[in-house]
């Protein structure tokens, strides 16, 4: 079992840049499969980026070309820098972890989640 501690979450305007990162305890973050999800008010939690174990990365389509997914190993850290921010990525946004080596744009084959943490977008 992992833990997950998120860090990042502010209340920024539209247009900036934030970088959330996900600090993990317990077991190395290097070797499995990771993802940030989010959950918007009123929303089911959705898949937001996913980073295989060999560090290939994929994007939902509503965040391509402006989130960043990467880890670093010797921190045990992974992060979500995020440019270009619309008032519809305000959201609870989670990392998540799982024993697997390949990513997955499902919540639920995910086995340990951190807390979250809040990004507003104001416009």
């Amino acid at each position: 079992q992992v833990q997950l501690v998120e860090s990042g979450g502010r209340l920024v305007q539209a247009g900036s840049s934030l970088r959330l990162s996900c600090a993990a305890s317990g077991r190395a973050v290097s070797g499995y499969a990771l993802g940030w999800f989010r959950q918007r008010p009123g929303k089911e939690r959705e898949f937001v980026s996913g980073l295989d174990w060999n560090s290939r990365t994929y994007y939902a389509d509503s965040v391509k070309g402006r989130f960043t997914i990467s880890r670093d190993n010797a921190k045990n850290t992974v992060y979500l820098q995020m440019n270009s921010l619309k008032s519809e990525d305000t959201a609870v946004y989670y990392c998540a972890s799982q024993v697997r080596e390949y990513y997955s744009s499902d919540p639920k084959n995910y086995e340990d989640w951190g807390q979250g943490t809040q990004v507003t977008v104001s416009s």
